[in-house]
């Protein structure tokens, strides 16, 4: 889906000089876009028996809630370390510089639930491995890992091999 990058912003040197940071603020502010970026994930999902999206915080819970809404399926939050109320499953995972922990609530979906992983964008595959093992800790049958964006010069999908991956849109430079 080529024609969406010319509504994701890019802006240089963020967070840190050499990134081009990819804002989608923008292109969820266009509605006639935000919802072609929802209607062509509905189309996708919607005959595959999705019974829960799994979004990971805090732009993942955009898409995720409007793709839950289109095809009728349960919307479960993945959220960093103590910003989930009740007990929790947690994974660690390695950042450039240092660590982080992703948690989902324990009681999320049942075991054996057809599960997409839903989030705006596949960068180094780190915070994906890492909601992809919370997943596997609850025991859901993942369809697939979808998102928005892809950097695809960070390889993000060599770290979870074993997955399929779907993206709308491909960067394949920084």
């Amino acid at each position: 889906m080529e024609e969406l990058k010319t509504f994701i912003r890019n802006i240089p040197d963020f967070p840190k000089k050499g990134i081009v940071f990819r804002d989608i603020t923008t292109l969820i502010g266009n509605k006639e876009k935000f919802c072609l970026v929802v209607d062509k994930l509905a189309a996708r999902y919607r005959e595959k028996n999705v019974e829960y999206i799994v979004s990971v915080e805090s732009r993942g819970f955009i898409f995720g809630a409007a793709l839950s809404y289109a095809i009728g399926a349960g919307l479960v939050l993945v959220r960093k370390k103590g910003k989930l109320p009740a007990d929790t499953y947690e994974v660690s995972y390695d950042l450039e510089y240092g660590k982080d922990t992703l948690e989902i609530h324990k009681d999320a979906f049942p075991k054996g639930a057809k599960v997409l992983l839903l989030d705006d964008l596949l960068a180094t595959g780190g915070t994906t491995a890492a909601a992809i093992g919370l997943v596997e800790k609850l025991g859901g049958k993942i369809v697939e890992a979808a998102f928005v964006i892809e950097l695809e010069f960070l390889k993000g999908r060599d770290k979870i091999k074993g997955v399929p991956v779907f993206s709308l849109v491909k960067y394949d430079k920084e």
